[in-house]
């Protein structure tokens, strides 16, 4: 597959979501990114904003096998990755695989659910595998991960630990819909009697395994300067660096940060990054790293006003 394949995958998959979920354009390109990148995405948005129906939708047009967890407090790790069960009639233990077993897994509302099963799911973002009673079992090639979560409420959940959040690629603020896109929403939407579906839009399948593997081959063939790689690192670096950030991000989050930029020079129609593709894509890969210094939170400062700082304050090569 060549690059110019490629983004015509990518505008297909674009098309078909596009049948059901209305505006939500910058949510959908991170999304084809990351996975094109084998990327995690983590959105972050009120109730009502088409989260998981958009994760759904992107799924069914993209040939991912779905797979959703509802965390709940009362989760267990068990109920994600699966158990080892005694057959009596076999004398064995029987491996019943758990709803992690997907490519695309929906791990709705991610923050119910206490630290405990959330770190259930690190070994597999990190390392597409899983390990249960010593036994390692392979996930997809394409395995990825779309969480969701609620900004609002702040009784009955958990905030995510710093190792789980460093494996997300991106996390993407989900904001209400502008007047007219509501306004389309509510055409679209306001006469049907039941939740919406994904087949109820005929949203038609234009990728699969292969084509996607195919795909992200053909951008890691994207070529990346020295110099864009050096202000890639830059860019981090300066985090750590920064007096109003109490915690930086880390060199996964460099690695996570450049490979995306290829995948989107890919989707621009580029076969080489250029700094604007990192700059684009700088926000959502570092916000959730970021953690705001006492002085900062005081003074109400903002995560993103100090990522944008940072790019303005880095020099980009020319």
């Amino acid at each position: 597959m060549t690059l110019d394949d490629t983004r015509s995958l990518a505008a297909a998959i674009r098309a078909e979501v596009g049948k059901a979920i209305v505006g939500q354009e910058q949510t959908i390109e991170h999304l084809l990114i990351a996975l094109i990148a084998r990327g995690h995405v983590l959105l972050e948005g009120p109730p009502g904003t088409a989260k998981t129906f958009l994760a759904q939708c992107f799924a069914a047009a993209s040939g991912l096998e779905f797979g959703r967890i509802q965390f709940t407090p009362d989760l267990l790790p068990g109920d994600i990755l699966g158990s080892n069960l005694f057959n009596f009639q076999t004398s064995q233990f029987t491996l019943t695989r758990g709803p992690i077993f997907r490519e695309l897994l929906l791990a709705d509302e991610i923050n119910r659910t206490p630290p405990k099963t959330q770190a259930a799911l690190l070994e597999a973002m990190q390392e597409r595998r899983v390990t249960l009673d010593g036994e390692t079992h392979a996930l997809s090639d394409n395995f990825m991960v779309v969480a969701t979560q609620n900004p609002i409420e702040n009784q009955g959940v958990y905030p995510l630990p710093e190792a789980q959040l460093d494996r997300f690629a991106f996390k993407l603020l989900v904001p209400y819909p502008s007047a007219e896109e509501e306004a389309r929403i509510v055409e679209r939407f306001g006469e049907r009697s039941g939740p919406p579906r994904a087949e109820d839009f005929a949203i038609v399948q234009v990728a699969n395994a292969a084509s996607i593997a195919a795909a992200q081959a053909a951008v890691s063939t994207v070529t990346i300067a020295r110099d864009v790689v050096e202000y890639t690192v830059n860019l981090v670096r300066a985090t750590r660096e920064s007096a109003d950030i109490a915690s930086g991000a880390s060199p996964r989050a460099a690695v996570l940060l450049a490979n995306c930029a290829r995948a989107r020079a890919a989707l621009h129609g580029r076969d080489y990054v250029i700094p604007d593709d990192v700059k684009a894509l700088a926000t959502s890969a570092l916000r959730h790293r970021l953690l705001l210094s006492p002085a900062a939170e005081i003074e109400g400062k903002q995560i993103e006003d100090l990522v944008a700082g940072l790019i303005e304050q880095t020099q980009a090569p020319r």
